[in-house]
Parts: structure tokens; C-alpha cells; sequence
């Protein structure tokens, strides 16, 4: 076998395009991404780090003489934040040329275990509020689960046959489900194609209108809360957060969809189905709030754990419930975690008693089903607002509390105004 030809190896921000790199005239690379000597896999991500690590220094050093003095305060972030998304591209870098040529199960599992470990830490390096939680969320989190689904040939990390690197970072680093169709079933006639396709179209023409509008409305808000905070009633603030929030949680994951789906071509996948309309706790959580979330919270503990109790007393009618109780718990021990790495304050707990409290009250939801059916079932006109509310007012004092202790909120606003305060200086 042929050993790869460095002098070949194209420069990853130039050169070959991200949606040519399996096009690399590697020598003697086989097709299926990487059988290649082991050997010289360390110097060939080390050809990759001295490209990379000479792009970024020439960009700070060009940002540097564009900053003005506000700027200059938020330098030292973007530095970090740089060097943090340096090391997540060269370790999935690595997963992506070498555990993915392991067999799946507990090897695959072995090799992965310092990117794990790595991703858990990396957050550690930012001292900023959104830095820290939005990194924090889209790796420590989301890029983890994948991962993990990863090492048993599951998620959207896998595919037959394999996705090119461009592809496997975006869906790695992204919050993209990568919903396929299923090898197994006969391919959708050209009428439901073209049905589908008519539906993607108009997803995808309404999420371009309604962004632009989150954005303003995300940016309006924090600055009426730098303006009057001080003059606002305390239980209006916690309204005001919720939907700060939920714009958030939209912003970050529309932007991701729409640079993936301008790079790529990826379809684009609403973060959120308007969980403002949820008529029941089980509608809000698991079929309209965060749905990437929901997606691999449901891949990734509630069907192992549904799977493994059906064999036992409880059968497959009663195996849901603990694998929705075990959803919200691990739901809840992650937000701690990234409660930690933004407020760097011991956990109090005190957000993990939120989804087990919900967790309980959709274990509720569900019995009540079981036995009553739809005569159980309120009138949407009554369960949606009590629905909202009551997700409201239990945020308001479990959910919020360890952030607003610590001052949290205080500094992203003020993190926010100097953002703010740079972009003027600059422009």
C-alpha cells in the first residue's frame, strides 16, 4: 500500500475547496476515506495545524490594526475563542480519518474517548457569556451525543457511503440532524418528491423571512434591558428572558442551518416548531421545543433505555416511562454543566429539579393517556396557556435563579453593549 503524499496535501482554507477535498489526489488513497499507513497520519494533521495556525495568525494580526479600543477588550476572547474552534476541527479531524476505520462498539468507543474528554474542557478556555454557553452547547452537548451515536454506526455521522470531510464537520459541528431516507424503503414516487421538495421550498423561503425579524427582535430586547433594566419589574425581566431565550436558541441554530444550507446545500430543519402553540408538556418537549435536542436526547438515552426495560417486568408498554424519566435527567445533569462553564459557580442543582419536575409531569401526561384516551385530554383553548405558563413560572424558579445568583445576565449584557460599542468604533 501506498503512503500518502504530503506534498500533495492541499491548504485546507484554499486551494481545493471544502466541497472538492475528496478530490485530493492522495496517492494510492482508497476511496472509502482513509485506509491509509497510520504512520503518517500525526505529520499529515501536523501539515493541516501549520497552514491553519498561520491563517489565523494573519488574521488577528489584521484585526488588530482595523480594532479601536473597545474592540481591543474582546481580543483577547476571540483569540481563545479561535484557538478553541482550531482544536475541535483537528480533533474531529482525527475521529474523522481514524475511529471512523475502527470497528464500531468499544474500540471505536476507546479511540473516541479523549475527543470526549477534550470536548469537555475546551469550554474552560472562555471567560464570555455566549462564547462559553453557545460553544459549550454545540459541542460539549450536541457534537458529544453525535459522537457517541457515532461509535455504533448511528446518527447523523454515519452514512453509506461516507460522507466527505466538509459534510461530517458540518453535521458534527452544527446542530444538523441529517435526516435520511431509509435504505430499506422504496424511494418516495415523483409526485411525493415534488410534493416534498414544494414543502422544503416554502420552509425554507418562510425561515429566511422570519430570521432577519428573531435577530431584530433578539437585539431590540437587550438593548431596551441595557437601557431600563432597573426600571422593570422583576417577574416581567423573567418573561423577557424566556423569550430572549427562545430567540437565542433559534438565532444560533437558524444561522448554523443557513450557512450549512448556502455552503453545502444542506436542507435546511427548523430549530423550533412555535412551542408557544404546545397544548401539553409532551407536545412542548418533545415535539416542538429544541428539536435537536430532542432528537438525540430521544437517539441517544430514551430508546436504549426503552429497548433494554422492554425485556423486563415493566414490558414494552410501561418501558417508556423511565426512558422518559432518564431523558430529563441527563437533559438536566448537561444543563448544569453548561450552567458551570458560564457561571463557574458549583452546581445547585436546582436545574436538574426542573426537568425531573417536568419529566414527572409528562410521566403524568402519558399515564393519564394510557387510561382516559382523548377523554383525558383538555381543550386547546385551556391546556396551552396553563402549558406555557406553567413552563414559565417553573423556569422562573428553578431554571433562571442559578444564573441570575451569580450575575450571569448582568454580564451578558455588558458583554453585549461592548460589542455594540465596538461595532460603532469600527464602522
Amino acid at each position: 500500500m501506498k503512503l500518502v503524499n504530503l506534498a500533495y496535501l492541499p491548504h485546507p482554507l484554499g486551494g481545493y475547496s471544502f466541497s472538492n477535498w475528496k478530490q485530493v489526489p492522495f496517492n494510492g488513497f482508497p476511496p472509502n476515506r482513509g485506509l491509509f499507513h497510520f504512520g503518517q497520519f500525526p505529520y499529515m494533521i501536523f501539515s493541516i495545524h501549520m497552514h491553519i495556525i498561520s491563517d489565523i495568525r494573519n488574521i488577528l494580526l489584521t484585526m488588530q490594526n482595523m480594532l479601536g479600543p473597545k474592540c481591543k477588550e474582546l481580543e483577547g476572547e476571540i483569540k481563545s475563542l479561535m484557538k478553541v474552534w482550531f482544536s475541535i476541527i483537528a480533533s474531529l479531524c482525527y475521529c474523522y480519518f481514524i475511529s471512523s476505520n475502527i470497528p464500531k462498539g468499544k474500540l471505536r468507543l476507546l479511540s473516541l474517548t479523549p475527543v470526549l474528554c477534550l470536548f469537555t474542557f475546551l469550554p474552560l478556555q472562555l471567560s464570555y457569556v455566549l462564547p462559553t454557553g453557545i460553544t459549550a452547547f454545540l459541542i460539549t452537548w450536541l457534537t458529544s451525543f453525535k459522537l457517541i451515536l457515532f461509535t455504533f454506526d448511528l446518527g447523523p455521522l454515519s452514512s453509506n457511503p461516507p460522507k466527505s470531510l466538509p459534510f461530517f464537520l458540518s453535521f458534527a459541528c452544527l446542530p444538523l440532524r441529517g435526516i435520511t431516507q431509509n435504505q430499506n424503503q422504496p424511494y418516495p414516487s415523483n409526485q411525493t418528491h415534488q410534493n416534498h421538495s414544494k414543502v422544503n421550498v416554502r420552509k425554507e423561503k418562510l425561515h429566511f423571512i422570519i430570521f432577519p425579524i428573531k435577530a431584530l427582535l433578539f437585539g431590540v430586547l437587550l438593548m431596551g434591558l441595557n437601557d431600563h433594566k432597573q426600571k422593570i419589574d422583576h417577574t416581567v425581566i423573567i418573561g423577557l428572558y424566556c423569550i430572549l431565550v427562545f430567540l437565542l436558541v433559534d438565532i444560533v441554530v437558524g444561522l448554523c442551518n443557513i450557512v450549512a444550507n448556502a455552503a453545502l446545500g444542506i436542507e435546511l430543519e427548523l430549530p423550533s416548531n412555535e412551542p408557544y402553540l404546545s397544548t401539553s408538556l409532551q407536545e412542548f418537549w418533545g415535539r416542538r421545543w429544541n428539536l435537536i435536542v430532542t432528537y438525540l436526547l430521544r437517539h441517544t438515552i430514551y430508546i436504549p433505555v426503552r429497548t433494554a426495560l422492554s425485556r423486563t417486568v415493566l414490558g414494552p408498554q410501561w418501558a417508556s416511562v423511565p426512558g422518559v424519566m432518564a431523558s430529563f435527567v441527563v437533559s438536566g445533569i448537561m444543563h448544569e454543566l453548561l450552567f458551570y462553564y458560564v457561571t463557574r459557580a458549583a452546581p445547585t442543582w436546582e436545574v436538574t429539579c426542573f426537568f425531573v419536575l417536568h419529566g414527572v409531569c409528562v410521566v403524568v401526561e402519558l399515564c393519564v393517556m394510557k387510561w382516559l384516551g382523548h377523554k383525558g385530554m383538555l381543550h386547546w383553548a385551556i391546556s396551552g396557556p396553563v402549558t406555557v405558563v406553567f413552563v414559565v413560572a417553573t423556569a422562573a424558579c428553578l431554571f433562571f435563579p442559578p444564573l441570575l445568583r451569580d450575575g450571569a445576565d448582568e454580564r451578558a449584557l455588558e458583554e453585549f453593549r461592548n460589542l455594540v460599542d465596538c461595532i460603532k468604533e469600527t464602522f
